[in-house]
């Protein structure tokens, strides 16, 4: 079993920056993958970055260049950092930990809401 808890969601202005965390905890695997998806109203969740188990980064092409994926394997943290943000990054954005044949884990999202 592995808990992953997502924070610093929040509302910020279009071109303001946010912080996101993911703590993951329990039996996690040292070949662990981890990524953020996100899910707007009415829309089908989609990846928005993801980090394999030996640092292979991956991102949505929508947030290339202004959002960078991070981890602390020693901590079992993930970040994502998220600059110049636009409204149609609004979203709950999700945390997953998984390991293809393992496991395949779920945050419970946390809120991003991006408005003047």
């Amino acid at each position: 079993q592995v808990q992953l808890v997502e924070s610093g969601g929040g509302l910020v202005q279009p071109g303001g920056s946010l912080r996101l965390s993911c703590a993951a905890s329990g039996n996690i695997s040292g070949r662990n993958n981890m990524g953020w998806y996100r899910q707007a109203p009415g829309k089908e969740r989609e990846l928005v970055a993801f980090i394999s188990s030996g640092g292979w980064t991956n991102y949505a092409d929508s947030v290339k260049g202004r959002f960078t994926i991070s981890r602390d394997s020693a901590k079992n943290t993930m970040a994502l950092q998220m600059n110049d943000l636009k409204p149609e990054d609004t979203a709950v954005y999700y945390c997953r930990s998984f390991v293809v044949g393992l496991y395949d884990y779920w945050g419970q999202g946390t809120q991003v809401t991006v408005s003047s």
